[in-house]
């Protein structure tokens, strides 16, 4: 899939890459992230501000990593590092909510995560986002984000083309938020019967690793950076879908859970890589997904930009200060970084700088 009448300009190399992360990227979504914590600060009620605020404190290397995106296009920067933080501090401040919930109510997941749903739907009619629980009272907020969405995506010429594809993936990742926060004795079972109605679309991974790579966004991204290209074909957003999911999402979600196994163990939380049977399994498997996301971007145009975001990924999450604190993790993340290429070096060194930068002006 080689194109060359495209207005997207990916960059060529890492160097490229972290140069316009540092120069427009980063300064771009600290802005955009001050300017909504100033908002949840203004949240009435106690419980909605303290997650709002806490989901931006907390989480805001989320925002940073989906950032990368809006490198591709340096025309449409502004509006796509807009819709980023915008849609991903929406996914955060959910995140928090159902978490750290006051309810186990599903129909009350549901509805919170309609405003996912209606942020990447122009025509859907907002929704009354907390009708089933106590707390309501956010002053706006998520109808701002929820509108800040659809407004950035008014401006993306070819959405038409991908918004099948992104409400299908939201659509999974709102699934996934409803029957991972649920009571816990019905986790497992409402995950297993989900994984029913899939599983013949994806014969070759585990039930885990699907429901893990329903939870990222970076496939969302991906397709918001494509709507951007007034020059995408029709058939194109189906390639950047079957490139994405599973693997390259799937990998991002399950080094997330990979470095949160301690915290998750002692709150008691759902972590999709307690069910390898061993550090052997978790290893292969994981390894076996990084190979098959690699693989499956070489479909892509400048597939190196891809593969960037992969290395990336594994810099990012391996890197963490949480591995260090786990000698089962670390083991495991020494592993996976065995026969490292220097482009995952590079961003290793990088994503270690980046947080320090980021903690220090925050």
């Amino acid at each position: 899939m080689n194109r060359t009448n495209t207005n997207l300009d990916y960059p060529r190399n890492s160097f490229s890459l972290m140069r316009r992360v540092y120069r427009h990227t980063l300064p771009g979504v600290r802005t955009a992230l001050n300017e909504w914590r100033n908002l949840a600060e203004r949240i009435p009620d106690a419980e909605l501000r303290s997650q709002a605020i806490a989901s931006i404190d907390t989480k805001k290397f989320h925002c940073q990593g989906g950032s990368v995106y809006a490198c591709a296009n340096p025309a449409q920067k502004d509006v796509l590092l807009a819709l980023i933080v915008a849609f991903q501090t929406i996914s955060d401040y959910l995140d928090n909510l159902c978490d750290r919930s006051t309810s186990l109510d599903p129909e009350d997941f549901r509805r919170l995560h309609q405003a996912m749903l209606d942020a990447v739907t122009p025509s859907a009619e907002l929704a009354d986002y907390y009708a089933f629980r106590d707390e309501k009272e956010d002053g706006g907020y998520l109808t701002a984000l929820v509108e800040t969405c659809r407004s950035c995506i008014s401006r993306l010429p070819s959405y038409p083309l991908v918004e099948e594809k992104i409400h299908y993936l939201v659509s999974l990742y709102c699934d996934l938020q409803v029957y991972k926060h649920i009571r816990k004795d019905l986790r497992e079972e409402a995950l297993m019967t989900w994984w029913d109605h899939h599983k013949t679309n994806y014969p070759e991974i585990y039930w885990n690793e699907f429901a893990a790579a329903t939870g990222s966004t970076l496939g969302m991204f991906m397709l918001f950076l494509a709507a951007s290209d007034p020059a995408l074909k029709p058939e194109e957003g189906e390639t950047i879908l079957d490139a994405y999911f599973p693997y390259v999402t799937g990998l991002h979600i399950l080094l997330d859970y990979l470095i949160d196994q301690e915290e998750d163990r002692i709150g008691g939380d759902l972590n999709f890589c307690f069910y390898y049977q061993n550090r052997t399994e978790t290893v292969e498997r994981i390894a076996a997904i990084v190979m098959e996301a690699r693989k499956a971007v070489t479909r892509l145009p400048a597939p190196q930009f891809h593969r960037m975001i992969i290395e990336g990924l594994l810099a990012l999450y391996l890197s963490d200060p949480k591995v260090r604190e786990q000698p089962e993790v670390r083991r495991i993340s020494a592993k996976l970084m065995h026969k490292s290429p220097l482009t995952r070096l590079f961003f290793l060194a990088n994503s270690i700088w980046i947080r320090i930068d980021f903690r220090n002006k925050h």
